[in-house]
């Protein structure tokens, strides 16, 4: 049963459109549990991905965390528990229904689902869409619309900024960061920031889609001119977290790629950079970085909260406070906050300026490792994995571990990031047992898969031995501070 997971990507458009948004990953959730509840009972064996225990212990640090919720370090506004139990119920939610995802996209090969190349092109889909969403919001910043979900909604409720910020769409958030407001594209996923986020996460599943598996050549015009048009938003979103993003990514490909000595590639690609990067130049965007380097109005800011959440997490450093603060005032006076006149003044979210120190707050050390060494553990188990979708998947969590510093992963970010992490388990579950265990991968490509695995190896006399059956084994955001 691949349907829930069709349904959320390629229609994720959609979902915005009606106000679901990040709503919908709760919602197909359900369908994708009773699949692998279905899956146990028919005795099929539930795969585990590699190190999942250490993202059960994150959980739990989660829950654990709520007891906290009535506690306030120095520093921030008082409240209750009761004031904060929203926001820690959404993002457990969130959480658990993207344990849910990671758990059943890696188990469809069990049940002959979903191909490598089919969830591969999924991602590749939302990349388009996130240019077309990018696009929008640079040329037509104040469009949006009330959804039919806000449209349900109590006014009081829906009036709400959280509640906002989930069911009303819109093309771009307004920043003045140069001098004079500008539209930084947001559409689809709701903040500038993320759209960044996940530009960086799904780049690299365009890349492989197109250039990795047999295409035509009018599909190969298009998505070079899909590449080309993305330039315009990435500069336009002013987004500096996204430049550096896409700056590792490139660093990261060209390393694997000059390990692997394929020096070609690495020539190529840098001859593509140059003559990018000397238009760019020449072009008036150009002169829109330029500005956004010399303007760094939220480095004091990303500071300030910087040292408030390693304080916080000093003052309870095992469980943190179960979810973030708002400060007292501002960086410069307690007396400074939020006004029509200056709407980002003061009472700055805490862990609201990167996943690294939301994690330190409101989970302390135990969720803070926990889930770093999730990643960070299975970024290392397959890191001898150099198919396309090997280099790409890495590359997407190390994307993901930089951009800690300064994106909040949840929600969309994360479940892209868990949808990398469940190719790459794919692909270590369907390479031969012997080779799995010394972490070694056999060198089959996405264009050897698209025929019959047998005439794959029969063709090129360099295969290890490779068994289909093995694969059927059990093995063990707010994101208010600009980029």
């Amino acid at each position: 049963m691949t349907w829930p997971l069709v349904a959320l990507l390629a229609l994720y458009p959609l979902w915005w459109a009606l106000g679901l948004a990040v709503l919908i990953f709760p919602i197909m959730a359900v369908p994708m549990a009773y699949a692998l509840l279905r899956q146990h009972r028919q005795g099929i064996g539930l795969r585990l991905p590699p190190y999942f225990v250490l993202w059960l212990i994150f959980l739990a640090a989660v829950v654990i965390g709520v007891g906290a919720l009535s506690s306030d370090p120095v520093g921030v506004v008082d409240g209750g528990a009761g004031d904060r139990i929203l926001g820690v119920a959404f993002r457990l939610i969130e959480y658990a229904s993207l344990t849910v995802l990671l758990l059943y996209a890696g188990n469809l090969p069990a049940t002959g689902g979903m191909s490598q190349r089919r969830l591969v092109g999924l991602l590749a889909w939302l990349f388009a869409v996130t240019v077309a969403g990018g696009l929008l919001g640079t040329f037509a910043g104040e469009f949006g619309f009330t959804s039919p979900v806000e449209l349900l909604l109590p006014h009081g409720v829906r009036s709400k900024g959280f509640v906002q910020s989930l069911v009303h769409p819109y093309a771009a958030q307004i920043m003045d960061l140069v001098g004079d407001p500008q539209p930084r594209p947001a559409a689809p996923w709701g903040y500038t920031n993320t759209w960044g986020n996940n530009f960086c996460l799904l780049v690299v599943w365009f890349v492989v889609a197109v250039w990795s598996y047999p295409t035509r050549r009018r599909t190969k015009v298009l998505a070079a001119g899909t590449l080309l048009a993305a330039i315009v938003p990435v500069v336009h979103s002013l987004n500096r977290g996204l430049w550096i993003g896409l700056g590792v990514a490139v660093a990261y490909v060209a390393l694997r790629q000059a390990l692997r000595g394929r020096f070609a590639v690495l020539i190529a690609g840098a001859a593509a950079v140059a003559v990018l990067g000397v238009a760019f130049v020449a072009s008036p965007l150009g002169d829109v970085v330029n500005r956004r380097l010399e303007n760094g109005k939220s480095n004091g800011v990303r500071m300030f909260l910087t040292e408030r959440a390693i304080t916080g997490m000093q003052q309870s450093p095992v469980i943190g406070y179960g979810s973030t603060r708002n400060t007292v005032g501002g960086r410069q006076s307690i007396t400074v906050g939020e006004s029509k006149g200056c709407e980002r003044c003061g009472n700055f979210t805490v862990g609201g300026n990167g996943q690294l120190w939301q994690l330190l707050f409101a989970h302390g050390i135990v969720g803070t490792v926990s889930y770093l060494g999730f990643f960070g553990l299975g970024l290392w188990r397959f890191r001898r994995d150099s198919t396309p979708i090997g280099i790409a998947g890495s590359a997407a969590i190390v994307g993901t571990l930089v951009a800690m510093f300064w994106y909040n992963a949840l929600v969309t970010p994360l479940a892209f990031t868990f949808l990398a992490y469940a190719l790459l388990w794919r692909n270590w579950l369907q390479s031969p047992r012997a080779l799995r265990g010394s972490g070694r991968f056999a060198p089959f490509t996405p264009r050897a898969s698209a025929a019959s695995p047998e005439r794959a190896l029969r063709g090129s006399g360099r295969f290890a031995p490779f068994t289909p059956r093995a694969s059927a084994q059990p093995n063990n955001n707010t994101s208010g501070v600009p980029g």
